[in-house]
């Protein structure tokens, strides 16, 4: 199986992946009352659905990993793999969850991201900006596999800003978290941030882009001596008058 049908079968399972997503939530946040998670008490104490709930979670990110694995033929192509099946199961799960329950209803909406190690909140549009990101360093890793790349110490820098970029995004996610962690366990449940830093987090996303600028220009560098090879192709006469093509 070529790149290209790899590609298409891991966007079909993420985005089967994410049907499921989306409908165990909808079950979920139908028996606890929490359809559009920002009202009081989001995180409702419900039995014992909070410790699956959290395997889930644990399960779902094995799952989009074994994917990539299966998908791939190298560490740096199942990552680029894995990268795609998170953000096409990211992104398909809010339009899922739209479908289903109408929610959410912008962009803006708060939403609990994930709930290990603390909650994570944010509006909509900032994990999709970062599932983004990780489509499309995904392709092109995953695409561009056999070209050449430098393996100088240059080439850590823009991984070193990613992994600090990351840092920051997490600490914005989980910055009212941490104020009260410690606390109680019910200071957790029952958090309402009011506020996103969301100039921090820009700026964690254009670090967070810094692989994705050498994908490019390998791109770039890659069509060109292709097109160099085809244009290296010269007609020479025969002795018989005619022309051949030589390369």
């Amino acid at each position: 199986m070529n790149e290209k049908k790899c590609w298409l079968v891991v966007a079909v399972f993420a985005m089967a992946m994410a049907w499921v997503e989306s409908s165990v939530v909808f079950y979920l946040r139908t028996m606890v009352d929490r359809i559009e998670p920002y009202q009081a008490n989001p995180l409702p104490f419900f039995g014992g659905l909070g410790k699956a709930e959290l395997i889930r979670e644990l399960a779902t990110m094995v799952m989009l990993l074994t994917i990539g694995w299966l998908a791939g033929k190298t560490w740096r192509n199942r990552i680029g793999y894995s990268a795609i099946a998170f953000g096409l199961w990211d992104i398909f799960y809010y339009v899922f969850l739209k479908l289903l329950c109408g929610w959410p209803n912008s962009v803006f909406d708060w939403d609990i991201l994930f709930l290990l190690p603390l909650p994570w909140w944010g509006p909509v549009w900032a994990p999709v900006s970062i599932v983004l990101l990780m489509i499309l360093w995904g392709t092109l890793a995953s695409q561009l596999e056999g070209s050449p790349r430098p393996s100088d110490s240059r080439s850590r820098i823009p991984w070193a800003l990613n992994f600090f970029g990351m840092a920051i995004a997490l600490y914005v996610f989980m910055a009212d978290s941490l104020r009260v962690a410690g606390t109680s366990p019910s200071a957790l449940r029952t958090l309402l941030p009011t506020y996103f830093n969301g100039t921090l987090f820009i700026l964690a996303l254009l670090l967070m882009a810094a692989p994705i600028f050498p994908e490019l220009r390998n791109l770039v560098r890659q069509r060109s001596i292709n097109d160099n090879l085809r244009g290296g192709q010269q007609l020479l006469p025969t002795r018989t008058g005619s022309t051949e093509n030589v390369s």
